[in-house]
């Protein structure tokens, strides 16, 4: 009975420390980490609040709700989180993806659209717990460096080109990148120049502190001092946008409204939104530990992490949160060890919520538009696209269309296709995957492609030899056989032996063997005896299985290319042994 007991206590713990991370760094916390922690704690803080705004602005929400969101999720995320060092809240991405889904729905009122926005972080929440839970953190491996490059810079310039009235203070209703900008333009004369000054003005300052030292909080510097030049010197509140009365207080408890009849419309928004912040959080996260060599992140943890954050946070209303790219940088550089920064940074906040939030009274929107701006600005990346143009063009259009989908038609498409465009591209590469022409290398065991060692290699009239660099199975046996075939009637009537070396091959399904045993037999009937070497042990096993080894024939079944290719020029004797490792399997 006690032993039984003993069994659930350690069970209990362990589930703990699994869904719970906190429990493992915090008994060992050292002394050493709290300078840290608070300074990174205290800097994420400050770089909150005026994110957190800005970002609410950009999910067209009020900007108070960008500080309820740097809250609660960052408080949950410091107990679930594998990551140490990851800083969780409102981020433009996001932010983006929420106001452009939201939008399209048409909601009637201010009231409808908030409600929507923290509905839709609780169905983010539960998907990404559900998909953590089911340990699908593999998923994230289907988001290719070029979809999320052309992704990010597209959403940057979706996100620039949105906070341009604020920076030119024009009242537009317009939706859309390429509508919005238009309607820029075409009401240019509109310009509110007091508004631009003051936007421009936040840009250069901001642009100026940065050079001096990336490290010291310059969108909080800014903050403060428009605050306090708008409230001395402003003469008439209509001559610049403000943001008005900020609430005071901590968020109060909600049941975001479940509307079933917008589920349906808002649930692939949902579904987009998990999964391109686990990637991007991911993405974050690796990146900073090879910077530290300590790897402390679970995919499938991270997923739950930001479930429960999302979850609690929607409860609580938050719209859907993610990690900073630019606020865990600065954790990082700050020497956060570990989750206790993020407790510091929820707390900094929420001093905020009770007490500063009547001082953002006088907060020019344009200077928010200029934060906006200057963050976006490093997400966009020309450098790689270059690149690729370069090196590899069939990833530079992936890149381009990815690009152009989210820049023109909208940020959840330009993900969905994205994907869509890697997978299909990744269809086609093993459809039609490497095959190699061989020779021997004069003097050499060596079998080399043809076509890149030129006049190094022997080459034979009746013997070909032929390197297939995938697996070989139902969506690419006919193009295996095609190129074959070719090289087949390429060497002509002299021909008398097919070598297949078989080492790159590590699968073989029955579509692909049946196909093998007809062109081996299509061979036979030409004279062309078949040869396979090198193949591995699973391979072996399929052989045996579907028949191969006896149409293929035992004696045409070699442990290495050399075997195959001597025996071919002038008939080898094998050992006992060498016969018995060529034709192992499975019984």
């Amino acid at each position: 009975m006690l032993l039984g007991k003993e069994q659930k206590l350690f069970t209990f713990a362990f589930v703990i420390k699994r869904y719970f991370p906190i429990v493992q760094w915090l008994p060992n916390y050292k002394k050493s980490y709290l300078s840290g922690d608070i300074s990174a704690g205290i800097t994420v803080g400050v770089m909150l609040i005026p994110q957190g705004m800005a970002y609410a602005l950009i999910a067209g929400l009020p900007p108070v709700y960008g500080l309820y969101a740097a809250l609660v999720p960052n408080l949950l995320y410091a107990f679930t989180g594998s990551s140490r060092k990851l800083a969780v809240g409102p981020v433009a991405l996001d932010s983006l993806i929420v106001a452009s889904s939201l939008a399209a729905m048409k909601l009637a009122t201010i009231e409808n659209y908030i409600s929507m926005a923290l509905f839709l972080a609780l169905l983010v929440g539960t998907i990404q717990l559900v998909m953590g839970f089911f340990r699908m953190g593999f998923l994230a491996n289907f988001l290719s460096r070029p979809v999320v490059s052309g992704f990010t810079s597209a959403a940057a310039l979706v996100i620039a080109v949105s906070q341009l009235k604020h920076l030119f203070g024009l009242e537009l209703d317009s939706q859309g990148t390429l509508e919005t900008f238009t309607a820029v333009v075409q009401n240019l004369e509109r310009t509110n120049f007091y508004d631009l000054s003051i936007g421009i003005g936040a840009i250069v300052v901001i642009l100026g502190i940065k050079k001096l030292h990336r490290k010291l909080p310059a969108a909080m510097f800014v903050v403060i001092l428009s605050i306090i030049g708008i409230h001395l010197f402003m003469v008439n509140e209509t001559d610049v946008h403000i943001l008005g009365t900020v609430p005071q207080g901590l968020p109060g408890f909600v049941l975001p409204k479940i509307d079933t009849s917008q589920l349906v419309v808002v649930f692939p928004t949902a579904l987009a939104l998990a999964f391109i912040a686990f990637a991007e959080a991911m993405t974050i996260a690796k990146a900073m530990e090879e910077k530290s060599n300590k790897r402390h992140t679970r995919p499938n943890q991270e997923l739950r992490a930001l479930g429960f954050s999302n979850i609690a946070g929607s409860f609580f209303q938050s719209f859907p949160v993610n990690a900073g790219l630019s606020r865990t940088a600065v954790n990082v550089d700050e020497g956060a060890k570990t989750g206790l920064a993020s407790i510091i940074s929820a707390g900094v906040v929420g001093l905020t919520l009770l007490f500063l939030t009547p001082f953002f009274y006088y907060l020019p929107k344009s200077v928010l538009g200029a934060i906006i701006l200057v963050a976006v600005y490093g997400l966009i990346d020309v450098k790689y696209p270059k690149l690729l143009f370069k090196q590899q063009k069939d990833e530079f259009v992936l890149l381009v269309v990815t690009f152009l989908t989210t820049l023109l038609i909208g940020i959840s498409q330009g993900i969905i296709f994205g994907v869509l465009f890697s997978l299909v591209f990744l269809v086609y590469r093993i459809s039609k995957p490497h095959f190699a022409v061989l020779g021997k290398i004069k003097g050499m065991e060596y079998f080399k492609n043809v076509n890149r060692f030129g006049e190094d290699v022997e080459v034979h009239d009746e013997i070909l030899m032929l390197r297939f660099d995938a697996q070989l199975f139902f969506a690419n046996v006919h193009y295996f056989s095609r190129t074959l075939m070719k090289e087949v009637e390429k060497k002509g009537p002299l021909l008398k032996y097919v070598i297949l070396n078989a080492e790159p091959v590590n699968y073989l399904d029955d579509t692909a063997a049946k196909q093998l045993q007809t062109l081996v037999l299509q061979l036979n009937e030409r004279g062309i005896i078949f040869k396979l070497a090198g193949a591995i042990g699973p391979i072996r096993d399929m052989l045996k299985k579907s028949g191969l080894v006896d149409i293929i024939g035992q004696g045409n079944i070699y442990v290495r290319t050399a075997e195959a290719y001597a025996d071919s020029l002038k008939k080898v004797e094998r050992t006992a042994l060498q016969e018995k490792v060529s034709l192992q399997h499975r019984q």
